[in-house]
């Protein structure tokens, strides 16, 4: 007797709701967890102490870019193989992109530790910050084979119809984090070393909250002996190149946007920048959370081919993105000026820019939301070229060129405009595309990579 997954007959409003609301907390708590160590080291150690954890902090990204990469190309086929009723396949897809990324870590971090000195200063390290950045990456390369084991459980959990455990973890994760920076910087005056042991500590605790999954009864994470497979490894990287782009790209755009302040509006406009970026980066991961989200509803309905249901999924979530997107550009244009007051000292000029700068800049979070939903979306249907050119072109394709453009023909305001208008931009092709060949969307058929 087959027994039919209460993923295909639930309402699909309360079954995305149970999925939603997870993803939102977990990624929020994901982006407190960024600027806790920043508050925690520039009020308990000091700025240089804050300039070394910044340049440390893109390094230890890259671990986190592989874990999404693997994890999100894994638990896409994991969960398609879950919805043709393949569990054989699920345990070894699960198999296989756990020990991938175990052995690609491994050796990133072996490489990363034995050549420190000179990676630190390719970063951006100097003579004054190097100390701070040697003694808070050594802790965290030493231990950060577990914060990536916690990205891949969490996003393998989710697709394993349990969103609540995933949230938990990074709840735990984050809680922690935020006591154990306490205790060591202003408690037992660790410094920038206690910084990093409270992230590691607070990893591997949240690591084993998800490890109680492997002991549900329901749970499919199951380890096997014969799993590798060629083809299986080589979709696993194509399948999870977009969520790659979308780490990796983050770093590009940051480094494009300062270059591009400091030149046309000196440090002011700099430092303008960075205290809407803190913001942005919070709100980019709410966004990406939607996205979270819907991929494993929309990898098992395409693995299961319930066509109908999955449309509908995808009008859920861009009605869902659509409507954030639109109550956070209000927001933002409504009380630009007490958001930018959250950072504290800083004179009013720079405030003001910085107030002006992102009720433009908010605009851009109408389209943000629908071009990433589409993108996961086409990442989860394995629809591969598709979400990898969305990616692309909301990163790096039209946003070089804008922010080279619009400054020079509208003045150094433009470059507040600059996310907007791409995410605008890739929103209208998506549009198009989609127009023009609707069996994008209503076919089933699987795209080779």
């Amino acid at each position: 007797m087959t027994t039919i997954n209460p993923i295909e007959t639930r309402p699909l409003k309360p079954l995305f709701l149970s999925y939603l609301f997870p993803a939102l907390v977990g990624m929020l708590l994901m982006s407190v967890n960024i600027l806790v160590d920043g508050i925690f080291v520039s009020h308990g150690v000091g700025p240089t102490a804050l300039a070394g954890v910044n340049i440390a902090v893109p390094i230890f990204s890259i671990l986190l870019s592989i874990s999404l990469w693997i994890g999100m190309g894994g638990a896409t086929l994991f969960s398609i193989a879950l919805g043709e009723g393949n569990k054989q396949r699920a345990h070894q897809l699960f198999t296989l992109a756990f020990l991938t990324m175990l052995v690609i870590v491994l050796t990133i971090i072996g490489l990363l530790l034995f050549n420190l000195r000179d990676i630190s200063y390719i970063f951006g390290a100097s003579d004054d910050t190097y100390p701070y950045v040697q003694d808070y990456l050594y802790v965290i390369l030493l231990f950060g084979v577990f914060y990536t084991i916690e990205n891949l459980l969490s996003i393998f959990i989710r697709n394993d119809g349990n969103p609540k455990l995933a949230m938990l973890g990074l709840i735990t994760t984050s809680v922690l984090n935020i006591i154990l920076n306490y205790v060591f910087i202003f408690m037992l005056d660790y410094g920038v070393t206690g910084c990093a042991l409270a992230t590691a500590i607070a990893t591997i605790i949240g690591m084993s909250v998800l490890c109680l999954h492997f002991f549900l009864p329901q749970s499919e994470l199951k380890f096997v002996t014969s799993f590798f497979n060629l083809t299986d490894l080589k979709k696993i990287f194509a399948i999870g190149l977009p969520s790659f782009i979308v780490e990796a790209s983050v770093a590009v755009i940051v480094i494009l946007y300062n270059i591009t302040f400091l030149h046309y509006l000196g440090a002011n406009g700099v430092t303008a920048y960075a205290m809407v970026n803190y913001i942005h980066t919070v709100l980019l991961m709410i966004f990406l959370g939607i996205g979270m989200a819907l991929q494993p509803l929309v990898s098992y309905h395409h693995g299961a081919k319930l066509m109908e249901r999955l449309t509908a999924l995808l009008k859920i979530g861009l009605a869902t993105a659509l409507i954030l997107g639109l109550l956070t550009s209000i927001i933002a244009m409504l009380v630009p000026s007490q958001l930018m007051a959250l950072f504290g000292d800083s004179t009013f000029a720079i405030r003001s820019m910085a107030a002006q700068g992102f009720a433009y800049f908010a605009i851009g979070y109408i389209f943000l939301g629908i071009n990433m939903v589409f993108a996961e979306f086409f990442q989860s249907i394995e629809k591969i070229r598709l979400a990898t050119m969305i990616m692309l072109l909301r990163s790096l394709i039209l946003f070089i060129p804008t922010l080279l453009i619009l400054p020079k023909l509208f003045g150094a305001k433009a470059i507040w405009w600059a996310f907007p208008v791409v995410e605008g931009i890739t929103a209208l092709l998506i549009y198009t595309y989609i127009k023009k060949r609707p069996q994008t969307i209503a076919s089933s058929s699987i795209e080779k990579v």
